[in-house]
């Protein structure tokens, strides 16, 4: 059941009839799906591709290697390229973008710990992006990143 954020983050879009896509890293397709369970879906879910694997994000999404090498495949930059690619692909009027660490192992260090979150979104009024820290295990960090990812969108798009 999608969380109170999303469902009126997907009421908010449908009511403006605009559509979403998601480019979506550490949350792999989550995003996608709990949107996917909104009464207004067919409305507003344009689609997502999910790109984990830093291969996904340099061979689908072009995302260049020495970008990633130089900022880390979890990072603001990376993340902001992320959405800017999203948004040709899938020509929606709103594009997300997020990277993050849910795990030990990735490109973790003291100043960009384990539950470090990247958002890269962009609407027809903006383009937002913020890095938010969660705490908690993988699950509720994900479930943190997607209800921070409903409330920027309703924060931005919800007066206009």
């Amino acid at each position: 059941m999608p969380s109170e954020f999303v469902t009126k983050c997907s009421k908010v879009l449908a009511a403006k009839e605009w559509n979403i896509a998601f480019a979506e890293s550490a949350t792999a397709g989550r995003m996608s799906a709990e949107f996917s369970m909104t009464k207004e879906s067919g409305k507003i879910l344009r689609g997502g591709i999910a790109c984990y694997e830093v291969f996904v994000k340099e061979q689908i999404l072009n995302v260049p290697h020495a970008m990633i090498e130089k900022y880390t495949p979890e990072s603001a930059e990376v993340t902001k390229k992320l959405a800017e690619q999203m948004s040709k692909l899938f020509n929606a009027k709103v594009t997300v973008a997020v990277t993050g660490l849910t795990t030990p192992g990735g490109s973790e260090t003291p100043e960009k710990p384990v539950g470090t979150f990247f958002f890269s979104i962009i609407t027809p009024s903006e383009n937002i992006n913020k890095r938010k820290v969660f705490k908690g295990d993988s699950e509720q960090i994900i479930i943190q990143a997607i209800d921070e990812t409903a409330k920027l969108i309703i924060e931005s798009i919800a007066s206009l």
